[in-house]
């Protein structure tokens, strides 16, 4: 089984590239976490084949919600990242979202049709 983590970002804020990895990055880490807790085998051969990670674009925090609803309904490890709000946007505003590590049939549903960054 292959395995991997998407990371969608907002298009929407218009974000700087250092500002985007930084919430990637977050995401990255705070699903995978999830992951670990709550789903270690698809955690464990995510690791195992490399950690495979794909960025993605959401158009607006209206998508980037639906996803996460989507992703929680196929009961994947999913996580959304609110900013402090210390540099270039308002505290409290969501900027991303981390899907898997999981099979990637299960985050291909929620994620496939998504724009690359």
């Amino acid at each position: 089984m292959e395995y991997k983590q998407v990371l969608v970002v907002r298009e929407d804020l218009g974000i700087s590239e250092g500002k985007r990895a930084a919430q990637v990055a977050h995401a990255a880490v705070s699903a995978s976490l999830e992951a670990r807790e709550h789903h270690a085998r698809w955690y464990k051969g995510w690791l195992r084949e490399g950690q495979r990670k794909v960025v993605v674009r959401a158009k607006d925090l209206e998508e980037l919600r639906a996803l996460h609803a989507q992703a929680k309904s196929l009961k994947l490890p999913a996580a959304l990242i609110d900013d402090a709000g210390l540099t270039e946007v308002p505290p409290g505003t969501t900027t991303s979202l981390g899907i898997g590590p999981a099979p990637e049939d299960l985050v291909d549903r929620v994620t496939r049709r998504l724009p690359l960054w």
